[in-house]
C-alpha cells in the first residue's frame, strides 16, 4: 500500500535522487576547494623580520630552520619562531670582593641567538633559553670576576677589566650552546657607605698631593726662569761696561755739545771745564 506522498514508498524503498545529482556535484566541488584552501594555508608560513623558524614533525625537531620571509612547508609540520635580534638582560646582584666585602653591582648583558644553532637550542633548552642558561651563567661570571679584585679597584680603575673578564667568560660558556655575547656593561657599583667615604677621601688626598706637586714644579720653573733672566741682564751689563771707555764718553759728549749748540733753543754755555775740557751748557732760567 502506498500513500499520497510523492516519491516516498512506505514499503521502505529509498526516494529517487536522480534530480539532485547536479546539486551534489556542486557541493562536492565546493568541499574540495575548501579542503585545498585549508591545505594551502596550512602549508604556507611567514617568518617575521629578525626571527628564524624551527620545524617540528609530530613534536620532533627535524633540524630544519627557515629564514625570514614566506615559505611553503609540509602541512603536517609545525613552526616555532625564535628571535635572533639583540636581547638584553639586566642583573642586580650582591657580589663579594677580594677582601670579602659585599658590593651591589648592576650589570647589563647584550646577546642574540645564533641562527645556525636555533634548532639545537630549541631542542635541548627550549624557547626560554635566556632564563634557563643565560641569566644563571651571567650571575656566576659576575661573582667569579669580582672576587678576583679589591673593592677599591672595582670602584675606581678595574671596571673595564671586570667587564672584559665577564664577557670572555660568558662567550666561552655560551657560544657552544648557541648564544652569541655582544657586550657586557657595568652600569653601577655600590660600596658600603663607610668604605665609599674612605676611598673618596683617599682619592681627594691623592688629587691634592698631585696638585701641590704641580704648584711646586711650576714655582721651581718660575724661579729658574728668573735666575736665567737675571744672569742674562748681568752678562749684558758686563759686556756693555767693558765696551765703554773714557775716550768714547768724551766723544759722545762732543757730539751732544754740537747738537745743543746748533739748536734753536736759548741756552747758556760755560766754557773751561778742567776735567774733560767739554763746555757746560745750561738751559734757560
Amino acid at each position: 500500500m502506498t500513500t499520497g506522498t510523492k516519491g516516498f514508498d512506505l514499503g521502505g524503498n529509498l526516494p529517487d535522487m536522480s534530480n539532485l545529482g547536479g546539486f551534489g556535484r556542486r557541493i562536492l566541488r565546493l568541499g574540495l576547494v575548501v579542503f585545498v584552501l585549508i591545505l594551502l594555508f596550512a602549508s604556507v608560513v611567514s617568518i617575521p623580520t629578525g626571527h628564524v623558524g624551527v620545524l617540528t614533525l609530530f613534536g620532533k625537531v627535524t633540524g630544519e630552520t627557515l629564514a625570514e620571509g614566506i615559505h611553503l612547508i609540509n602541512p603536517l609540520k609545525s613552526v616555532q619562531k625564535l628571535t635572533i635580534q639583540t636581547q638584553s638582560v639586566k642583573e642586580s646582584a650582591s657580589v663579594p670582593s677580594n677582601e670579602g666585602l659585599i658590593l651591589a653591582l648592576d650589570t647589563s648583558l647584550l646577546f642574540h641567538l645564533d641562527r645556525t644553532k636555533a634548532a639545537e637550542v630549541y631542542q635541548k633548552v627550549g624557547p626560554n633559553y635566556a632564563e634557563k642558561i643565560v641569566e644563571p651563567t651571567l650571575r656566576a661570571a659576575i661573582r667569579a670576576a669580582t672576587s678576583a679584585h679589591t673593592a677599591n679597584a672595582l670602584y675606581t680603575n678595574a671596571r673595564e677589566l671586570v667587564q672584559q673578564q665577564i664577557q670572555d667568560e660568558l662567550s666561552t660558556q655560551l657560544a657552544s650552546r648557541g648564544v652569541i655575547i655582544e657586550n657586557v656593561l657595568l652600569r653601577d657599583v655600590q660600596l658600603p657607605a663607610m668604605l665609599k667615604s674612605s676611598i673618596e677621601a683617599k682619592q681627594q688626598a691623592e688629587q691634592d698631593a698631585l696638585r701641590m706637586n704641580f704648584i711646586l714644579q711650576k714655582e721651581k720653573q718660575e724661579a729658574e726662569r728668573k735666575r736665567i733672566e737675571a744672569q742674562g741682564i748681568a752678562d749684558f751689563q758686563k759686556i756693555v761696561a767693558q765696551g765703554i771707555s773714557p775716550q768714547l764718553l768724551e766723544w759722545k759728549g762732543i757730539e751732544a755739545t754740537e747738537k745743543l749748540a746748533t739748536s734753536s733753543n736759548s741756552k747758556v754755555v760755560v766754557v773751561g771745564n778742567t776735567k774733560n775740557g767739554l763746555p757746560l751748557i745750561l738751559g734757560p732760567q
